[in-house]
């Protein structure tokens, strides 16, 4: 049984709110899981103290006995102190131009200076 601390989404359109739940990792999203450890409400200013609430103690029991928590649950818990910042790679792949076009670049690039 594989445990995963992950957000589940709650709220009405265009107006989300998330619980941070650990689940199993083949459970739904929104579906069954094991205990509720806070919310996060990213409608919220950045600064306000409801934006993301947990329960430390429980957070911190859950990843000790193996529990993984998902990116964005990790970077959230991270800003908290309860984990390490995790290390986000940079991804965007898809909008680098492609091989012609970065030819082409070049040689402007090559004939301008």
């Amino acid at each position: 049984m594989a445990l995963k601390i992950r957000l589940a989404r709650g709220g009405s359109k265009h107006r989300p709110f998330y619980h941070l739940v650990v689940a199993e990792n083949t459970a739904p999203r929104d579906g069954r899981f094991v205990e509720k450890l806070g919310h996060y409400n990213p409608l919220l200013e950045h600064d306000n103290t409801e934006r993301f609430v947990v329960k430390d103690d429980r957070a911190k029991y859950w990843i000790s006995v193996g529990a993984k928590p998902t990116e964005r649950v990790e970077k959230l818990l991270a800003s908290k102190g309860l984990c390490d910042v995790p290390a986000i790679p940079n991804r965007p792949k898809k909008s680098a131009p492609k091989k012609k076009a970065q030819e082409r670049m070049a040689k402007e690039a090559e004939e301008n200076g």
